[in-house]
C-alpha cells in the first residue's frame, strides 16, 4: 500500500474546539442584492456539487506542501468561537516521507479546493469570512481565477497572507503584469486586530474596476486604465473561486527570506504545525450577482 494511502488514517489529527478563540470585527452592511452562490460550511462534508478538491499532482511557486483530499487537510468543525455554525478547515500536516513526487519531496500535507466546473462569474461581489492562524511563512489565500490559461484570463488574489499577521495582500494577475505584479497592495490592520480574528474579506468586480474591501472597508481600487498600463484587461471573463493552504515558496520566501529548514518556514512553524492547531478557518463564502444585473453563471 502506498504511504499516502496510509495516510487516510490521519484524519482523527483533528482541531481542538476549544483551543480556538476569535476576535471579532463589525462587518459594515453591504447593498441588499441576489446571492448566486453560498456555502455555509456546516458539514459533514463537503459538498461535491459546489467544490473540487485538489490532489498530490499539483504544485507551483516552489510550495512546500502536497495537497491532499482527506478530512485532516479539509475538514469541518462545530462550535468554533466566533464562527455562525460550523467551520471549514484548511490545515497542514507534517508527514514527511510520503509525497509521490520525487522532485518535490514535501514534508507537509495541506488542503485546496475550487469551484471550477461547479461555479463561475463574471462581475459581482464575492466574500468569505475567514480567521488565519499566527504561523509565519504558511501560505493561505482566497481568490479567484479564469478558466484558462494562466495568466491570459486573469487572476484576482482577494487575500493572500504569508503568516505577518498584522497585514494581508491583494493582488490581479494578467499577461505583463503575473508574477512580480505592480498591481499589488498591502492592508495593515489598525493597532490592536489583526489576522488571527474572524474578518470578511471582499471584492467588488465590475467592467471597469476592481475594489478589495476588509470588513466593509475599501482597502485597494484598481481600474481598467491602471491594469491597461502595463497589459490587456482581462477581467470580462468568467473566474472561479479557490481557497487554499499554501505553505512557503516564492512569495513567503521574498517576504522572510528564510531558507532552512524549509523555503520561507522557519523551525518555529514546523513546530506550530506538528501539535495540529494551525489552520485557515472559513465559516463561509458568498458571491451576489452585480449590481448591473449581470448573472452569474452556474455549471
Amino acid at each position: 500500500m502506498h504511504p499516502i494511502v496510509r495516510f487516510l488514517g490521519l484524519a482523527s489529527l483533528f482541531f481542538a474546539t476549544g483551543q480556538v478563540h476569535a476576535q471579532t470585527t463589525d462587518v459594515a452592511k453591504q447593498p441588499v442584492r441576489a446571492i448566486v452562490f453560498e456555502d455555509n460550511f456546516n458539514g459533514p462534508a463537503l459538498d461535491p456539487a459546489k467544490w473540487n478538491v485538489i490532489g498530490p499532482d499539483f504544485w507551483v511557486n516552489n510550495e512546500q506542501q502536497v495537497y491532499l483530499d482527506n478530512p485532516a487537510t479539509v475538514g469541518f468543525a462545530q462550535d468554533i468561537s466566533g464562527a455562525e455554525g460550523g467551520v471549514l478547515l484548511l490545515r497542514p500536516v507534517y508527514k514527511p516521507g510520503i509525497d509521490p513526487n520525487k522532485n518535490r519531496n514535501a514534508d507537509f500535507l495541506s488542503g485546496r479546493i475550487d469551484s471550477k466546473g461547479h461555479f463561475d462569474f463574471t462581475y459581482g461581489r464575492a466574500e468569505a469570512r475567514i480567521r488565519m492562524p499566527d504561523a509565519e511563512g504558511v501560505w493561505p489565500a482566497f481568490w479567484l481565477l479564469g478558466n484558462g490559461k494562466w495568466p491570459d484570463t486573469g487572476e484576482i488574489d482577494i487575500m493572500e497572507y504569508v503568516g505577518e499577521k498584522d497585514w494581508i495582500g491583494v493582488a490581479l494577475h494578467g499577461p505583463g503584469y503575473s508574477g512580480e505584479t505592480p498591481l499589488v497592495n498591502k492592508f495593515f490592520f489598525p493597532e490592536g486586530i489583526d489576522v488571527t480574528g474572524w474578518h470578511v474579506y471582499a471584492v467588488e468586480w465590475t467592467s471597469d474596476e476592481i475594489l478589495f474591501e476588509v470588513d466593509g472597508h475599501l482597502t485597494y481600487r484598481v481600474t481598467r486604465p491602471m491594469v491597461e498600463h502595463y497589459g490587456k484587461w482581462r477581467f470580462d471573463s468568467p473566474k472561479h473561486i479557490i481557497l487554499n493552504f499554501a505553505l512557503g515558496g516564492a512569495y513567503p520566501f521574498k517576504t522572510n527570506g528564510i531558507k532552512q529548514p524549509y523555503s520561507g518556514i522557519p523551525e518555529a512553524t514546523v513546530d506550530k504545525i506538528k501539535t495540529g492547531n494551525v489552520a485557515m478557518l472559513v465559516d463561509w463564502v458568498r458571491v451576489y450577482k452585480d449590481e448591473g444585473g449581470n448573472p452569474a453563471k452556474r455549471k
